[in-house]
């Protein structure tokens, strides 16, 4: 299953003036394309820190001292906040607890919405213009290298055709959408208004709908939507709909614009459903046929177009591209092979005792050179593993000769309070504070990251040179093509005011939010907290995000609410295809939503497996005291409490965190952190429990009780 997210030894610690407080401590875990990752824990446990280092909007006190967080062959740790602009709200999106915190109490809720979708559309139609361009240069040098400087001038003239007849498609393509969006918003707006005409409960904003259907008429007239030799008729409806809404204002007779409505409605719809034409090879026929169109059903004009394109022009160019594609991986592979060499032989380098700092900035550099090499250009996935590597290098090594600088002085701070510390305790007298370890930075774990860097690179590097020889080149030809028509289409999809505001109201509606489009003029004060999170969600779907954040979404509104919201979130991330991270302290909330869990507790995944796996094969005593913690309604025994609290993270514990709050703790756990034992291929577990020596230990009694009921609940569900 396709990653879309994955964390790797992620820490994260914040400077407080009492000491360093440690909220993440070196967790790991990935997102699969379409699934819901529930993260849960205690407050404080590192769930919403964790979240926001996704989003990129850790308070400006953290410090994060190791990990990387890979999202589209990006490190978002390393990565600029520019560059961080283009993810955050458009391909990473985030609900937060509060809605209230999320909305501008004195913007009303239409404008919140289209906001956003402006901005990013903009954004979106650059980026695909610079992919194009950039990958279709590269891709004329490679064919040129690969043929020979013979080819060169035939070559270079194949490639200006194709970004000829590129911009063709556009032209043709951006005038249908344009004509299509306009009718969809007509025929939608047709149906809304014309019910509230028939209820006799028409809105104070119905002249401005009626004036949008007017102008939305007009706009959807293209000859593969509602046809040119419909226009005079078209307006002529238009100008009388806004003549009888007139007098309709007056009479409250709507039954003539009704009329109008119809006729309308009957021209606009039918164009909705229309088979639509291949614009990227009609581009290529009108460009350079110099014949007119020919007069054909959608569906064979698509067939012949595929015909003459392929026989014209695309066969040669998809036998140049497949040469390209051959020549630039082999290069690549060349260049990997050297790039092993090199990583294995500057390991030691950054192994020393003392690191040298100008030798390990030269090294750098020269890895830096050779990673860059190996990288090929013609590849449309993005080898993340490669393009993260220099930057986390060199930002380790910042951070390595910064510390030895930064520790100097920590340490001649703490030496200074303990210094006054010990002579309040030797007057006999109680000091009122606790003296907080030196606020260093552990130079040896950055060396350690620096190691594993470099031998996670040299794996992966050695998987690639182990699967060159299965790679197709001709299917990834056609990706390649894909690729370029995915992007030009890209550079089409601009987003204009009517067209966010039309998209704003579908998504109100698609939150449930009833009457979208007299709520759209609203302000949030006068929605309740349900609709408030709805109109949140909304606004985190308005990019047609990739990953959405749920940080305890639920928590401030009542239980009817919360199912509601959840059965919503499920609902959007079926249709939309959507990656889910949910963060939640209640186990219960995630029972039927999350694909998988990861239970956290003083900043480490102590817990991770399926849902299945948590629910019904839970290992880790914590993970016990959550389930036992539930309501449940077949029951009526008192709930169990977890004993005492959290760790104070300025101090962290050297054993296993959740000991002194665990009842099966052993003298182990408070000695020696467990490392994280596999019980299966999906579930793991850091618990001294699963260690081969430990005595057998069974789940309490109120979990195996609950296991047992729910099981039995599970099966009868399965008969009915």
């Amino acid at each position: 299953m396709e990653n879309k997210l994955s964390v790797r030894n992620l820490r994260i610690s914040f400077r407080t003036s009492n000491g360093k407080v440690q909220a993440v401590r070196g967790i790991n875990f990935d997102l699969a394309k379409g699934e819901t990752l529930a993260i849960v824990g205690e407050s404080g446990s590192g769930k919403s820190v964790t979240s926001k280092a996704i989003l990129g909007i850790l308070a400006g006190n953290a410090i994060i001292e190791s990990g990387e967080i890979i999202y589209d062959g990006k490190d978002l740790l390393k990565i600029s906040e520019e560059d961080f602009h283009k993810i955050r709200g458009d391909k990473i999106a985030m609900i937060f607890q509060d809605p209230m915190s999320s909305l501008n109490p004195i913007v009303r809720i239409g404008r919140q919405l289209t906001e956003a979708m402006l901005l990013k559309g903009k954004a979106r139609q650059r980026e695909c213009r610079n992919n194009f361009n950039t990958y279709l240069k590269h891709l004329n040098a490679a064919m040129i290298e690969a043929e020979g400087q013979g080819e060169a001038a035939r070559l270079t003239e194949s490639c200006k055709k194709f970004n000829k007849f590129e911009f063709k498609h556009i032209e043709l393509e951006k005038a249908y959408r344009n004509a299509h969006v306009a009718a969809v918003e007509t025929g939608d707006d047709i149906a809304k208004i014309a019910f509230e005409m028939e209820k006799n409960a028409v809105g104070k904003d119905a002249a401005d709908r009626i004036a949008d259907i007017a102008r939305q008429s007009r706009e959807s007239l293209n000859d593969y939507v509602v046809p040119m030799a419909n226009k005079q008729k078209v307006y002529a409806l238009t100008k009388a709909l806004k003549r009888e809404f007139r007098r309709a204002s007056r009479t409250k007779n709507y039954k003539p614009v009704l009329e109008v409505l119809y006729q309308l409605r009957d021209i606009i719809t039918p164009a909705i459903g229309k088979p639509v034409p291949n614009f990227f090879r009609m581009g290529y026929y009108v460009t350079f046929s110099g014949q007119p169109l020919p007069n054909k059903p959608v569906e064979e004009l698509n067939d012949f177009l595929l015909e003459y394109l392929n026989r014209e022009f695309m066969n040669q160019f998809i036998d140049d591209a497949e040469k390209a594609l051959e020549h630039s991986a082999a290069q690549s592979y060349a260049n990997i092979r050297a790039a092993i060499a090199d990583l294995k032989a500057a390991k030691p380098v950054y192994a020393r005792e003392s690191l040298d700092k100008k030798e390990c900035y030269a090294t750098q550099k020269a890895l830096a050179a050779k990673v860059k090499a190996a990288i090929d250009p013609l590849s449309i996935v993005k080898d993340s593993v490669s393009w993260t590597f220099s930057p986390t290098l060199k930002s380790d090594l910042d951070k390595y000769f910064a510390a030895i600088r930064s520790n100097k002085k920590a340490i001649a701070r703490y030496n200074r309070e303990k210094r006054r510390y010990d002579r309040i305790i030797a007057r006999g007298k109680q000091a009122g504070w606790e003296l907080a370890a030196a606020n260093v930075t552990d130079l040896n774990l950055i060396k350690e990251n620096i190691a594993q860097l470099i031998d996670r690179l040299t794996e992966h590097y050695e998987g690639m040179l182990a699967a060159a020889d299965s790679r197709n080149y001709r299917d990834e030809t056609v990706g390649v093509i894909d690729y370029l028509m995915h992007n030009a289409s890209g550079v089409v999809e601009k987003v204009t005011r009517s067209i966010a505001k039309h998209r704003a109201i579908k998504l109100m509606d698609e939150v449930g939010i009833a009457e979208p489009h007299k709520r759209y003029r609203q302000y949030p004060f006068e929605f309740s907290g349900g609709m408030r999170q709805r109109i949140v969600i909304a606004i985190a779907l308005a990019a047609n995000p990739d990953i959405l954040i749920c940080d305890e979404p639920t928590t401030a509104l009542d239980v009817t609410i919360q199912s509601q919201i959840l059965e919503l979130i499920n609902k959007l991330k079926v249709e939309r295809q959507l990656s889910v991270i949910f963060i939640t302290h209640d186990l219960g909330v995630v029972a039927n939503m999350a694909d998988r869990v990861a239970v956290m507790y003083a900043g480490k995944i102590v817990e991770y497996g399926t849902s299945m796996d948590i629910f019904y094969e839970s290992a880790h005593p914590y993970t016990w005291a959550l389930l036992s913690s539930m309501p449940d309604l077949d029951t009526d025994e008192k709930l169990e409490a977890i004993p005492g609290t959290p760790p104070n993270m300025i101090y962290p514990p050297k054993g296993d965190a959740f000991a002194p709050r665990n009842r099966y703790a052993m003298k182990i756990d408070f000695e020696r952190q467990p490392p994280m034992f596999k019980i299966s291929d999906t579930h793991y577990a850091a618990t001294w429990l699963l260690h081969p020596d430990a005595p057998k230990i069974d789940p309490p009694k109120a979990v195996v009780d609950r296991i047992a009921r729910m099981k039995a609940r599970r099966a009868s569900g399965n008969e009915q």
